[in-house]
């Protein structure tokens, strides 16, 4: 069983109907179940930091997103905003239809373009949407995120499919230890998150992360109990 599950969680919420009380809500649920972090659109990040203030819950928000065509500029200027507005990690998505393309020098100039205007405490997890492209142009959009200076790889925005153990055992083997690797999109159950670790993610994202986090403390309590009834029937009961 892993133990500290719950550190691996970016709390997500995403949706474009997301109301103030959403993440009020969500903030709370971090908190109270002491998630690594909370992963919200960047108009909301303010007022996140308030809520968070004094706690060890980090704010993740995000560029580009969901569809990665934006300009350049566009996104630079959104990470660089939601650094000042009180962000931790920034989340951008990469020019999906440039890696179709196999554009891969031109992605890793907008990614490196990003990284350059964040403070290198702020951590940069890039998107690659790797329901949409190849194998093949997963491979290579891992390595020009490590060459341009990112800290992830991130599988997908969730919005056009989730993860897969395939493609995290790919992206692991591609970072070569260089950089880590989120998993994120479908996400929903416990042992879907076993796998994933199992296949090498270092960090989980999931808007059903309270759910997930139930099934665990279950899984842990019936553990325990099995536990005490076998030390129980042995004699070796302290």
């Amino acid at each position: 069983m892993i133990t500290n599950l719950n550190k691996y969680f970016d709390h997500s919420l995403l949706k474009p109907e997301t109301t103030l009380k959403d993440i009020i809500k969500l903030c709370h649920e971090a908190m109270e179940n002491q998630f690594f972090g909370i992963a919200i659109n960047p108009y909301w990040v303010s007022a996140a930091s308030k809520e968070l203030a004094g706690s060890d819950v980090k704010i993740i928000s995000v560029s580009g997103f969901p569809l990665s065509a934006n300009r350049t500029d566009v996104k630079v200027i959104e990470a660089y905003k939601g650094a000042y507005d009180g962000a931790h990690e920034i989340d951008m998505v990469a020019n999906i239809g440039l890696l179709a393309s196999g554009e891969y020098n031109l992605v890793e100039q907008e990614i490196a373009e990003v990284r350059r205007i964040l403070p290198d405490e702020i951590a940069l997890k890039v998107i690659i949407e790797a329901p949409r492209i190849s194998p093949s142009a997963q491979i290579e959009a891992t390595k020009a995120i490590i060459n341009a200076g990112a800290q992830f790889v991130k599988t997908a925005t969730g919005f056009f499919g989730g993860a897969t153990v395939e493609v995290v055992k790919r992206l692991k083997e591609t970072t070569e230890g260089k950089i880590k690797v989120k998993a994120s999109g479908g996400i929903r159950t416990l042992a879907d998150t076993y796998a994933l670790i199992k296949a090498g993610a270092d960090r989980i994202g999931s808007s059903a992360s309270v759910e997930i986090m139930r099934e665990y403390k279950k899984e842990t309590m019936t553990g325990l109990d099995n536990k005490t009834e076998k030390e129980e029937q042995s004699g070796y009961n302290y």
